[in-house]
């Protein structure tokens, strides 16, 4: 069968609509989907559509338009790629699909509203090229991203990795706070920093890192300890800060700095060779003071410079936080708010517990 042969087939069962009609159509609640490879779309798309390469229909559409009940145009260049594009839909479950005949050039041709996405280099599309493929990240998410801005305390085991996926996810403003110094005993775990640095600044050696790795990244240097006094005018003007923290001090402070402005943390924590992760978010009424209302004994919970600490496990757990952080700034997915997740990184296990929210949060 030659090209002529299925595209007539595919007329049988699609509906192929002029500009007019698409435009109305649109007015109308219906969604514009784009076939077209990004090269394209960076030239300019009908303004509002949905972008999702030809190539990656079949396993990409159906995050991006999850309701199979939503009327969709499709569009490509000239309107062959969206007959096809329409057909796969068609047989993916989606009843009210139609083409656009003649495609983005018919529309621009006919002088209605499209536009160009805004701000992307060649070096911008290269650098975030497998971002820009996920219809749930695409040209706006990462302009999302690029002007969200997380503060990561601490730049040790946790805030090393998470500090190191935000800046190369394209987070625009990553802050770092930490008053100490680089130490040998750090280096087996903490990878944002290296043997050349040790005596130096954990900030500002994480922000000499986070530069090294993505110069697009604003970088501020909070070299002082989060503590009662601070804590609320240090986390003012982020939209969530990953705790990376490893004393109980701080950690009350942030909680409580957190409930007064009502910025998320991405909690992590770890303990020779279990990790633990959730997301506390005091406007859905969980915080870490409710999940732990008082600190534990040192006998209990000694930190790592006592008990010790796989080297690898906080990286584990850092990069969790981070996906965490990605997916709150996006508002994609699920996240861990009212959840959290416990590694074993010995029986390589992990066992999810569910946090009710109340002046004391329960787990079960």
């Amino acid at each position: 069968m030659n090209l002529d042969q299925i595209l007539a087939e595919a007329r049988r069962s699609i509906e192929e609509i002029d500009v007019a009609e698409a435009d109305r159509r649109r007015s109308a609640g219906a969604v514009v989907l784009d076939v077209r490879e990004p090269d394209e779309t960076a030239q300019g798309t009908i303004s509002g559509a949905v972008l999702v390469p030809r190539g990656l229909l079949e396993t990409s559409v159906m995050a991006a338009l999850p309701d199979r009940d939503v009327p969709i145009v499709v569009t490509c260049a000239s309107g062959v790629r969206s007959l096809l594009a329409a057909r796969t839909m068609e047989s993916l479950g989606y009843r009210d699909v139609s083409s656009l005949a003649g495609g983005f050039d018919a529309w621009k041709a006919d002088a209605r509203d499209w536009s160009v996405p805004a701000g992307f280099g060649p070096s911008e599309r290269a650098r975030y090229s497998r971002h820009l493929l996920l219809p749930e990240v695409g040209v706006a998410g990462q302009q999302k991203l690029l002007a969200s801005k997380v503060l990561i305390i601490g730049a040790g085991g946790l805030g090393s990795p998470a500090a190191l996926y935000l800046a190369g996810a394209g987070v625009g403003t990553i802050g770092i706070a930490d008053m100490d110094t680089v130490d040998l005993t750090n280096l087996h775990r903490q990878v944002i920093h290296d043997s050349l640095r040790l005596g130096w600044n954990k900030a500002a050696s994480a922000a000499r890192s986070i530069t090294a790795l993505n110069p697009d990244v604003n970088v501020v240097e909070h070299r002082e300890r989060l503590h009662d006094q601070n804590a609320k005018g240090l986390i003012s003007g982020y939209d969530l800060v990953i705790d990376g923290s490893d004393n109980f001090d701080a950690r009350y402070a942030l909680s409580d700095a957190s409930s007064a402005t009502g910025i998320p943390v991405v909690y992590g924590s770890v303990f020779r060779f279990e990790g633990q992760v959730t997301v506390f978010d005091p406007r859905r009424g969980f915080t870490y003071r409710n999940f732990m209302p008082s600190p534990p004994s040192a006998a209990v919970a000694p930190n790592c410079s006592t008990a010790g600490v796989l080297g690898v496990l906080p990286g584990i757990i850092g990069t969790i936080q981070a996906v965490e952080a990605i997916k709150m700034l996006l508002g994609i997915g699920q996240s861990l708010v009212g959840r959290m997740l416990v590694f074993d990184a010995l029986a390589m296990d992990i066992t999810e517990l569910r946090l009710t929210a109340g002046p004391t949060l329960t787990a079960s």
